[in-house]
Order: C-alpha cells, then structure tokens, then sequence
C-alpha cells in the first residue's frame, strides 16, 4: 500500500489518513505533497492524485484507490477487522461511528477560523461565537463517551478507535489556539498528544520545510 498525504504541519486530514493506516497494522509507504508549493498540478499528476481530483489523503492498495478519510477507515477496517477500528459493544459503536460521521461534515467554523497548525501555538486567541459553538458541541460528545464508554483506557471509548483517530485534529487546534477545555477534555488532549504516532506525525511536521504563511498568520 502506499498513502499520499499533505504537509504534517497543516492537512488535517492527512493526518486521520496516515492515523488510520497506521491502526492497521498493516505496511505502507508515505508519500508527502507538499500543499499549494509551486508545480502542486504537476506534482498531483505525478502522485496518482487524479482519481480525488487533487485531494489527500489517498490510499493506493493495488488497484484498489481510496481517497477521504472515512472511507480509508472503512476500507481498512473491512481488510484487518472492524474491532480494530471501532468498540466491539454495539451501543458503544453506534455512537463513535456517529461522531466519526459529525466530525466529518460539522464544524465548520472551527476548521475555518482554527486550521491546523502543528508547529505553532497561540495565546489569547479571540474566536466567534460560531466556533465557541463548535468546541461546546465536541466537548460534549467527549464528556458523553467518556463517561459512558471510557472507563477501560484513557481515549473516548477506552481504548484508541476511528473516533480518536478522526477527532485528533481537533485536538492539535484545541493546544495550538489555547482553549480553555474542563479538566476531562484536558486529560483527553494530553492521552492523545502523547500517543507515539502523534509523537511521530508532530517530528515529523517539524521537520518539514514549507510554510503555508495565510496559516501561519491565522490567528495574528
């Protein structure tokens, strides 16, 4: 297998890709485009982008091409095992692929006025209403999961599943724009931060040498 993915330090959704392929278990080599550099174009025709018409991340297996998140969660979930992916009890499940599905089409707000930033942290950041919104919301799907689900490790269902793996972005921007989260949301952060794939992902965005600067300045 192989994934294309976008800068650590910014695509989002490359990192719930390479999280994903990274649960599996299962071998793949990375493949980094850098966003927006000069020659993206030539360089998304190089990289078999085509198919997602020049999103990240994609997951080539073979023939098979699995562009968005999601789907690469549920391709590899149907290869190594939904048990792998998601909580074996049934209401438990129902509830992390709920979320998994609200990340993935809400907030709206938070993404736009909050882009990821790894390499970056901000202090008294001013956010709208609309993004307070947003990060009341998440923060109570993660008090209900944790209270309900969370009692066998420290992730939203006990042990790392499709939901951390889709809600870790959200974690990067909660510690890169200094939110003040309730002890619980605090203890979550700090469990998926010291997680060694987000160890990993976070030396390996510091590594890299783009900058994307309407990022870099979002909350100056």
């Amino acid at each position: 297998m192989k994934l294309i993915i976008g800068n650590k330090a910014y695509s989002s959704w490359s990192l719930r890709g390479w999280l994903a392929a990274k649960q599996s278990g299962l071998h793949f080599d990375e493949i980094t485009v850098p966003l927006f550099e000069t020659g993206w174009d030539e360089r998304k025709r190089e990289e078999d982008l085509a198919p997602s018409s020049g999103k990240v991340p994609i997951l080539w297996d073979g023939e098979a091409v699995v562009w968005d998140s999601l789907a690469i969660i549920d391709f590899l979930a149907d290869k190594v095992g939904r048990d792998r992916y998601w909580p074996k009890d049934e209401v438990a499940r129902g509830m992390a692929r709920s979320m998994a599905a609200e990340m993935h089409c809400s907030y709206t707000s938070l993404r736009r006025e909050c882009p990821m930033n790894t390499r970056k942290t901000f202090t008294d950041v001013t956010v709208s209403e609309e993004t307070r919104t947003d990060a009341i919301r998440i923060l109570q799907t993660w008090a209900e999961a944790r209270s309900r689900f969370g009692k066998d490790g420290p992730y939203l269902f006990g042990t790392f599943s499709a939901a951390d793996i889709m809600l870790a972005p959200v974690v990067t921007r909660f510690v890169t724009y200094g939110f003040t989260l309730p002890g619980f949301a605090e203890a979550y952060v700090e469990a998926i931060m010291a997680h060694p794939w987000m160890e990993e992902w976070y030396a390996g965005a510091a590594e890299e040498p783009w900058t994307i600067e309407r990022i870099e300045s979002a909350a100056t």
